[in-house]
């Protein structure tokens, strides 16, 4: 084995020179989406293991909504912070450590003995997704050349994706085939193997312009955290104890912390998040329409898999499989996507996309007890998957072509961040505004609480093609190579040429 070049992995490939195609290019995108992809898949394969989970540790919905938000939590409040370490430190180097600790908690989340615990476990889990996620994408941009990101970028959305898409699947046969424990323990022959091609096929990479002694904005990461928590508590909590005092104070509290976190970052010399990323339109715009995508597809997704399993009778097995269109239609679209937002621009498709994913939402709204699954089901999850196959990869890309190369980690995470946040608030506040919080699963009440649930999340959907049209650009002329702080975001333009 040859020694490692300077910055580089020990095959000796150095950040910024692998090309797509290549061995060394198929090796950093195959860790980068093991790793992301692991994370993205629990946020959706424990969906169908919910109704196994309530019954073995006597859990009703405030205690599942808690089993997924507990990971949405840390995992969105963390993700900001994730991506500034990786930056910082090394992109590998945290990449490798949140690969472990994810692993180490999953193993804890399959042998959670009460609700309790596994809540906890769950938490810690998140906070290895936190470097998982911005790791990867930022690794990925960091390590391959100027002009084949936008080509890897493209291929990591469509396969990441595809591992959220197939969690419902394989969610379903393992709690049916084996228990639902086997869920989260699946997670560590992915981990075992990803820190292999980690340590013998990545490069290393970090901002250069961050110096590692710096002071860390470990206040803004508090006010996150502690944020998000005071919300999802006050909206969770809030449902089955009632709004008592301690629960309206925490709600409150979190609003405070949220409203704080910006003028935090301002004062801070080396904050969490630069402001000023925020000043361009595009990557506003694509966060926002993140921000309502991903949150009307979490919640979506987190109600019709209960309907599915507690009102129409359907095995886990069962349930996972009607979803696995949105996987095969992940797969085989994306990367056609990409190619369209490279012609286009990411304009288009992130129009067109959430309102085609909105479509479907609103048609799954109709489905009920007696529901055909080729008739009534299936076109509407072909339909939902057409449209968040239009949508994944044209964002990714149009995120990132808005921020400099020294703020890769900065903005995947804030990108990141977003959409789990989104997960979070949505699983959180839609069965409340769909009137759920009281109605037992099953019952002809819960059946029409879930079609206002999708209802709504089409809305939402559609309001984020909405913003997309408004605020996302066409992509600008490259400029030259020779403006180093500019390389990434002209290049990544180019490609959505």
């Amino acid at each position: 084995m040859t020694p490692p070049a300077a910055g580089g992995a020990p095959g000796g490939a150095l950040a910024g020179t692998v090309r797509a195609g290549t061995p060394a290019g198929r090796w950093v995108l195959a860790a980068t989406v093991m790793g992301s992809g692991m994370a993205f898949l629990d946020g959706t394969v424990v969906n169908v293991a919910l109704p196994s989970i309530g019954r073995d540790l006597h859990a009703g919905l405030s205690g599942l909504q808690w089993t997924l938000d507990a990971y949405l939590l840390t995992l969105g409040a963390l993700l900001l912070l994730g991506g500034a370490l990786g930056d910082r430190y090394g992109r590998r180097r945290l990449f490798e450590v949140g690969l472990v600790s994810f692993s180490v908690a999953s193993a804890f989340c399959g042998l959670a003995p009460t609700l309790g615990a596994l809540v906890v476990a769950r938490a810690v889990q998140g906070v290895g997704g936190a470097l998982l996620v911005p790791g990867s994408l930022a690794l990925l941009s960091a390590s391959f050349a100027p002009e084949d990101r936008g080509r890897a970028v493209g291929a990591w959305s469509g396969l990441a994706g595809a591992f959220s898409a197939i969690g419902p699947f394989l969610g379903g046969w393992l709690v049916d085939a084996v228990s639902w424990r086997f869920v989260f323990l699946i997670n560590l022959p992915i981990a075992a193997v990803a820190v292999w091609v980690v340590r013998s096929h990545v490069p290393e990479s970090r901002d250069m312009g961050v110096s590692a002694g710096g002071r860390l904005d470990l206040l803004g990461a508090a006010a996150a955290t502690a944020g998000l928590a005071g919300v999802v508590f006050a909206l969770i909590q809030g449902t089955v104890d009632g709004f008592t005092p301690g629960v309206v104070a925490a709600g409150v509290g979190g609003v405070v912390a949220l409203g704080a976190f910006p003028f935090i970052e301002r004062a801070r010399a080396e904050p969490l998040v630069p402001m000023e990323i925020f000043r361009s339109r595009q990557f506003s715009g694509a966060n926002a329409t993140t921000l309502a995508v991903y949150g009307a597809f979490a919640g979506a997704l987190f109600l019709f898999v209960v309907q599915l399993q507690q009102g129409l009778g359907y095995s886990a097995l069962e349930a996972g499989s009607a979803m696995l269109p949105v996987t095969l239609l992940l797969v085989t679209l994306s990367a056609p996507a990409g190619r369209l937002g490279q012609r286009v621009g990411p304009r288009v498709p992130m129009t067109v996309g959430p309102l085609v994913a909105g479509l479907g939402l609103l048609l799954l709204s109709r489905v009920g007890p007696g529901t055909r699954y080729a008739t009534g089901i299936l076109p509407a999850v072909i339909v939902f998957g057409c449209g968040l196959a239009l949508t994944v990869a044209p964002l990714t890309a149009a995120v990132m072509a808005a921020v400099e190369e020294r703020h890769l980690g900065v903005g995947s995470g804030v990108n990141n961040a977003v959409a789990r946040v989104a997960g979070l608030l949505s699983v959180a506040l839609l069965p409340l505004a769909a009137g759920l919080h009281h109605v037992e699963g099953g019952t002809p009440a819960f059946a029409a609480g879930v079609s206002t649930a999708l209802r709504l999340s089409a809305g939402v959907c559609a309001l984020g093609g909405a913003v997309a049209f408004l605020s996302v650009r066409r992509a600008a002329p490259v400029l030259p190579l020779t403006q180093p702080s500019m390389t990434t975001a002209c290049n990544d333009q180019a490609v959505l040429r």
